[in-house]
């Protein structure tokens, strides 16, 4: 079976193998060299990140990474976080600083539409805001937010920016002093191409050895941290999963890096605009397109249900919209250990059905 869904991936064969390795207890230092090995190699992903930045490991999704993100670095009083709402994974964070008691304003725009600059510089000059939190790579339509220009505004207004990375770490740019990052929260088992059940935040190293602002127990960063820099864990990390990480991350240096993997992306969803476009489908947005997913519009006459289980049939798995597009569109990603025959059989497999 291979997945077209935006995570877990298909895995290669070299990192299935590796969670063939010894079961190890993650107080032993085997496990601790894994993970100082694993938080080096992350930060090395991108060329700026090493210096001031530190990755901290998480057993979780990258749900989990977020909130602890969001949940440590977002002060509980003062000034609120203005949180850049496109689609479902702004509406999260959004949510997650709610329910943490926490002040916040939501700029939100439409599911379909870019992020509104203009709306953003406005709010920024009008008000003081603690952080500003936005997602760049939203799945909800496979749109990648234009995050070199809010960091440039992050930066002149000199308000951190906090960002949802889950989709896009390792696979399209980012750029930690020029935007401003104060953290980045993202998994595994999206573009890095390991499993789930491991996820990060990536955040300055002056930040994480501050004052923690958590409400959490389980997801406070500076626990994690402080642990962390000491070779220790203060909670069962998924071993396993650890492992397969530190190869991926391996199979990512050893093939390029993520430049190398972004134009592999950029070349597999131009065979699949190539080859759907002759069906009578085209992308759901006209500009702003990741490398990663793409929402096509589902023909007339075809529903989502009906393409879905087709495609299972025949190998593959795909993803509905969400909201209000589960009726208008379906996404396809394309992480993963994918071959150019797959890509072809996926496109013979949806002409059979046009």
């Amino acid at each position: 079976m291979k997945l077209l869904n935006p995570g877990p991936v298909s895995l290669t064969e070299r990192v299935r193998q590796s969670l063939l390795q010894p079961d190890l207890c993650h107080r032993e230092p085997e496990f601790a060299l894994l993970q100082r090995q694993i938080r080096q190699r992350l930060c090395q992903v991108y060329q700026d990140c090493s210096a001031d930045y530190s990755a901290v490991l998480l057993t979780g999704s990258g749900t989990a990474a977020v909130e602890a993100m969001v949940g440590s670095l977002v002060p509980r009083v003062g000034a609120p976080a203005l949180v850049l709402a496109n689609g479902v994974y702004g509406e999260r964070m959004a949510s997650m600083l709610e329910r943490h008691g926490k002040p916040v304003q939501v700029l939100r725009g439409q599911w379909t539409d870019p992020l509104d600059l203009g709306a953003v510089h406005l709010t920024l000059e009008g008000s003081s805001f603690s952080a500003v939190l936005a997602v760049h790579h939203e799945t909800t339509t496979g749109r990648l937010n234009d995050i070199a220009s809010l960091g440039a505004l992050c930066r002149e207004r000199q308000v951190p920016l906090l960002l949802d990375a889950v989709s896009s770490f390792g696979g399209e740019e980012i750029r930690f002093a020029d935007w401003n990052l104060q953290g980045c929260a993202a998994t595994a088992n999206k573009c890095l191409h390991g499993v789930p059940g491991v996820s990060f935040v990536v955040a300055r190293r002056d930040v994480l050895e501050g004052t923690s602002h958590s409400p959490s127990l389980y997801l406070d960063l500076h626990t994690y941290y402080r642990e962390q820099e000491k070779d220790s864990s203060p909670f069962t990390q998924a071993v396993h999963a650890c492992y397969a990480l530190h190869e991926a991350l391996a199979e990512m240096s050893e093939g390029g890096g993520w430049q190398s993997r972004r134009n592999l992306y950029r070349q597999r969803m131009a065979a699949l605009d190539r080859g759907l476009l002759p069906l009578g489908i085209g992308p759901f947005l006209e500009a702003g397109r990741s490398c990663i997913l793409s929402s096509y519009a589902l023909p007339e006459g075809l529903s989502y249900a009906q393409l879905h289980d087709h495609l299972k049939q025949t190998g593959f798995v795909i993803y509905a919209g969400q909201g209000g597009l589960s009726q208008q569109m379906f996404r396809l990603a394309v992480m993963g250990d994918l071959s150019a025959g797959d890509l072809g059989r996926l496109l013979a497999a949806i002409g059979s059905l046009t």
